[in-house]
């Protein structure tokens, strides 16, 4: 049987061993695919969510990120655009998980 104190500290470290990531995308955008296709190959070894938002026809949205896209943000902070670096994405990854 599973102590309900057992089950409330499980949830939590589930809350804080998992980051959000947010793709800024567009629709077509072959960079965006990249990047999302390399994120998602990384999620399940480093346990992070992946939602894509898209610009297309958003004006705030678009005039906000422009021809940046891809935008990527962890826990809701700029992260990077255009192309998502490996090694960094991990480090700043990690450097989230640390401050949660």
């Amino acid at each position: 049987m599973v102590d309900s104190a057992d089950s409330a500290f499980s949830k939590d470290i589930d809350r804080v061993s998992t980051c959000n990531v947010t793709v800024f995308t567009r629709h077509g955008c072959h960079l965006c695919e990249v990047a999302i296709e390399l994120l998602e190959s990384m999620q399940p070894e480093l346990d992070f969510t992946i939602e894509k938002i898209y610009v297309d026809g958003d004006e705030k949205l678009e005039k906000l990120y422009g021809e940046q896209i891809p935008v990527i943000q962890i826990n809701g902070e700029h992260h990077d655009f255009w192309r998502v670096n490996p090694e960094r994405f991990k480090a700043c990854l990690e450097k989230h998980r640390q401050r949660q």
